[in-house]
């Protein structure tokens, strides 16, 4: 599995892309160990968030 040189990684699977606007993700294989997604909540465009801070919820079927 290539990662993309662009993206930033944490050590739980998650990346982040940019420097002022992010964009964030989980990685395929976070994706493959959760499988079916149950809920997702995330913040509203135009939020803004100290570094560490957890910002977005994610539930599957297998998580749960």
């Amino acid at each position: 599995m290539e990662s993309p040189r662009n993206l930033r990684y944490t050590n739980t699977h998650e990346w982040v892309k940019g420097t002022k606007e992010l964009k964030v993700g989980i990685t395929e294989f976070a994706q493959e160990q959760l499988g079916e997604l149950t809920f997702v909540e995330l913040p509203a465009v135009g939020d803004s968030f100290a570094a560490q801070e957890e910002v977005g919820v994610v539930e599957s079927v297998k998580a749960a």
